[in-house]
């Protein structure tokens, strides 16, 4: 029997059979893009002198698991530690904490969009390509929440203090489920909220919590839960508000009454009040003219 020659080629390579795995942080993986967008709501992102810094996650001991799987999908050394301390909450908080010290992966990560430091008004989505309703699962399962209001509508929520992260937000889920959603930070504190029920929200849940997805699995679960919800009978389907145009301020300030406006624009007598109103006080944009 003839022996091979060491030296021929192979027929065919094996290793080409064989996907090559995501590079660290690549963000088209759907799951580096979740625990990207989850790192940016909930990471801290620090730095010392002589290149040395950290990045730590510190949560609840309940969801030790997702940090259990940043590790997996981290190629650098880090560790997970417990600890049980007082807080503003509770007497004895036990917590699970996830720290990466490497100089490259905090490198990399900075460059993706995760600043040093104070960080949540600097936020924006990634600004390479991004699988994109992975990355806002990790947000919303950092700084979100998804579940039923105690009147038992089903929703899906955000608080963030970033303007694109919360504009972003609306973007996509107007894309998704069609409902529109204009952002507004709060007197008190300066941050946005923003709110999905019903429809919309068991829409969105179902489209960011897909089969197989790495999420936390609470979240997970209080997602699936909104499959269930159905529309109680009698329950009215609000109508998509309709903005104002110059044309239909204009006609409104020169109508006698609102009412008339009302007639003449197919609008309601209310909403043609609340924004003359608006109008007169200087709330909203003054139309040419008047």
């Amino acid at each position: 029997m003839a022996e091979q020659d060491p030296s021929a080629p192979a027929l065919f390579d094996i290793s080409a059979l064989t996907p090559a795995a995501p590079s660290f942080m690549d963000l088209k993986s759907p799951e580096y893009a979740y625990m990207f967008g989850f790192l940016q709501a909930d990471g801290h992102l620090s730095e010392q002198t002589r290149n040395r810094g950290r990045l730590t996650v510190e949560l609840n001991v309940r969801d030790i698991g997702i940090l259990r799987e940043f590790q997996r999908l981290t190629p650098y050394n880090s560790s997970i530690r417990e600890r049980t301390r007082a807080t503003n909450f509770s007497t004895s908080h036990h917590s699970a904490t996830w720290s990466l010290s490497a100089l490259e992966a905090r490198t990399i990560l900075n460059q993706l969009g995760l600043p040093y430091g104070k960080k949540s008004k600097k936020i924006t989505p990634p600004r390479v390509p991004f699988s994109r309703r992975d990355y806002l699962r990790g947000v919303i399962d950092a700084d979100g929440s998804v579940g039923y209001t105690g009147q038992g509508l089903p929703f899906v929520s955000l608080t963030t203090a970033s303007t694109a992260i919360g504009a972003y937000l609306c973007h996509y889920t107007k894309k998704v489920t069609g409902a529109e959603r204009r952002i507004k930070r709060n007197a008190r504190d300066g941050i946005y909220n923003v709110l999905y029920t019903k429809e919309a929200a068991v829409q969105l849940a179902a489209h960011l919590y897909y089969p197989g997805c790495l999420a936390l699995e609470r979240k997970k679960s209080a997602a699936a839960s909104l499959a269930d919800w159905v529309r109680p009978a009698g329950m009215k389907i609000r109508p998509p508000r309709k903005p104002w145009t110059a044309e239909e301020d204009r006609t409104l300030l020169a109508a006698p009454t609102p009412a008339q406006a009302a007639a003449e624009l197919g609008r309601s007598q209310s909403s043609c009040q609340v924004r003359r109103w608006r109008l007169i006080n200087g709330i909203g944009p003054n139309p040419r003219g008047y």
